[in-house]
C-alpha cells in the first residue's frame, strides 16, 4: 500500500452517492479521513454508525471540503447537488481514483458499450486457470474498494462503465481494452462524442509502457484512434476468429458474433500473460456465461428461450435477431436516447416482435415496416399472446428471445430483477402449460 504524498490521507471528504462503491469507499476512508456522506435518497437503508456520518444539504454549502468522492450512478446535471459540483469540478474524484493512490498492483481494464462483464468474467477465469491471484473489481458488482488480503502479485480485472472513467482523474491501468462503441447512455453525456471521451479516457490516462487492446472493426474506436496520438501501445485485435479455431474449445456459448468478440480479447490478452494454450482451453471450454446475458434457459428439439435480460440497446440485441431460426422477440422497457434499429429488412422476415410497457409508442415507430409486432401492457400479457402463437407454429427451429433492447427501471431495480422475473414466467408457463 503506497502512502507516500496521498491525496487521500488526513482530508475533509464528501462522499455523494451511497451504493456499493460509495459504502466501500466510506469504510476504506473513514480511518484516516474526516468523511462526510450524502445521498439524493434520504430514504436509504443505512446501519446506525453510517448514519452517523450523514450530512444535511445545508451543511454541506458550509463545509469547505478538500476532496468529494463521487459515485458512477449520480449524474452531476441532474442531481440536488448539481450546482455544488459544478463549483468543485476540480476536487471531484472516484473510488477507482482512491485505488490507485494506495495500490500499485497491475491492472487490466476492460470497458466498451457491450460484452464488458462477460469478457471480464472470462478473462478472470483464465487467469485463475494459469494459477494466477486475480481479481474481478469494478462495474461487475464487486467495488475495487472492497476486496481484502491483496498481495503485491494480485493481478486486478476491472470493468469500468463510462459513468466511472467519466469523473476519475488519477487511475491509470496498465492494460486496457475497449471492446465496441455504439450510441448509449446519451441521456448522461448528451452526445455520441461525449460517450466515447469518456471511454477513451481510459487510454488518455495510459503511458508509454502500457497496452491498450481496440476492435479492429469498430467504427467509432477506429475514428478516435486515427484523430489523437496516444502514448500506449495499440494493439488491433481481430474479433473475427476462424470456425476451426472457436469448435476447438467445444462451448457453443461462444458460437454468437458477440461472444466471439468478447473471446477474441480473451485471447490476445491471454498472450500477454503467457497463459499455456492447455490452461487457456481448459477455462473457455468450463464457461457458462453470466445470467441473463444470452442465457439460455429452456432448449428442446424444438425451441430454445433465451434470457438475455442485461439488453439495453438494439445493439446489442441486434446479433440475436441475425439468426436463421423463427424467433419471438420480447422488447419493451425504457429506450435509450439516440437508439437505432439498425437492422436490415432481410434478417426481420422470421422475427415476430412483441412490445411490452408504456414505451410502445417508440418502438413501435422503431421497428415500424421491418417487423410485425403486437403491443402489450405488460410482460406477462405479452408473453400469454406469444405462447398462444408458438403453440400454432409447427416449425422445429423457434426461439423466444426475451432481450428487451432498453433499461430495466420502468418496473425493475435493475436487469437483473427483470431477468429474475422473466425466468419465473418461463418457469410457470412450462409447468402449467406444457407446451413445449
Amino acid at each position: 500500500m503506497n502512502e507516500n504524498s496521498n491525496i487521500f490521507i488526513n482530508k475533509k471528504i464528501l462522499i455523494y452517492g451511497l451504493g456499493k462503491s460509495g459504502i466501500s469507499s466510506f469504510k476504506f476512508l473513514k480511518k484516516r479521513n474526516q468523511v462526510f456522506l450524502f445521498d439524493d435518497n434520504n430514504k436509504i437503508k443505512l446501519n446506525s454508525y453510517t448514519k452517523k456520518n450523514l450530512i444535511s444539504l445545508s451543511l454541506i454549502k458550509k463545509i469547505k471540503f478538500d476532496l468529494i468522492v463521487i459515485s458512477p450512478g449520480i449524474n452531476n446535471k441532474k442531481c440536488k447537488l448539481n450546482k455544488f459540483l459544478k463549483k468543485n469540478s476540480k476536487i471531484i474524484y472516484t473510488d477507482l481514483d482512491i485505488f490507485y493512490s494506495f495500490y500499485k498492483n497491475l491492472c487490466i481494464t476492460i470497458t466498451g458499450t457491450n460484452g464488458k462483464s462477460t469478457t471480464c468474467q472470462l478473462l478472470h477465469q483464465v487467469l485463475k486457470q494459469q494459477k494466477y491471484d486475480a481479481r474481478l473489481a469494478g462495474n461487475i458488482g464487486y467495488p475495487i474498494l472492497s476486496i481484502k488480503k491483496i498481495k503485491e502479485d494480485t493481478i486486478f480485472v476491472i470493468e469500468a462503465s463510462s459513468y466511472q472513467l467519466e469523473y476519475s482523474k488519477l487511475f491509470k491501468s496498465k492494460y486496457a481494452a475497449i471492446l465496441n462503441i455504439s450510441p448509449d447512455h446519451l441521456e448522461r453525456h448528451g452526445t455520441i462524442n461525449n460517450y466515447i471521451l469518456a471511454k477513451f479516457k481510459l487510454i488518455k490516462n495510459q503511458n508509454k509502457n502500457s497496452i491498450v487492446l481496440i476492435n479492429k472493426f469498430d467504427k467509432y474506436i477506429q475514428n478516435r484512434i486515427k484523430k489523437i496520438k496516444y502514448k500506449s501501445k495499440i494493439i488491433e485485435v481481430d474479433t473475427k476468429l476462424k470456425k476451426k479455431f472457436i469448435n476447438m474449445f467445444h462451448n457453443e456459448y461462444f458460437l454468437s458474433a458477440s461472444n466471439i468478440e468478447n473471446l477474441s480479447f480473451v485471447i490476445e490478452l491471454a498472450k500477454k500473460f503467457n497463459v499455456k494454450k492447455s490452461n487457456l482451453i481448459k477455462a473457455v471450454k468450463k464457461f457458462k456465461g453470466l445470467n441473463y446475458r444470452q442465457q439460455i434457459i429452456f432448449k428442446n428439439k424444438k425451441i430454445s428461450i433465451i434470457n438475455d435480460s442485461k439488453s439495453t440497446s438494439y445493439s446489442s440485441s441486434i446479433e440475436m435477431l441475425k439468426r436463421k431460426n423463427n424467433i419471438y422477440w420480447l422488447i419493451g422497457g425504457i429506450p435509450k436516447i439516440g437508439d437505432k434499429f439498425n437492422l436490415s429488412k432481410n434478417y426481420c422476415r422470421k422475427v415476430q416482435g412483441y412490445i411490452f410497457g408504456v414505451n410502445q409508442k417508440k418502438f413501435s415507430i422503431d421497428l415500424k415496416k421491418k417487423i410485425k409486432i403486437k403491443k402489450f401492457f405488460n410482460l406477462s400479457k405479452a408473453l400469454n399472446e406469444l405462447f398462444k402463437d408458438v403453440k400454432k407454429d409447427n416449425s422445429s427451429n423457434k426461439t423466444i428471445l426475451f432481450s428487451p433492447a432498453a433499461a430495466s427501471f420502468d418496473n425493475f431495480k435493475n436487469f437483473e430483477d427483470r431477468g429474475k422475473y422473466f425466468s419465473k414466467l418461463i418457469k410457470k408457463n412450462i409447468h402449467a402449460r406444457k407446451i413445449f
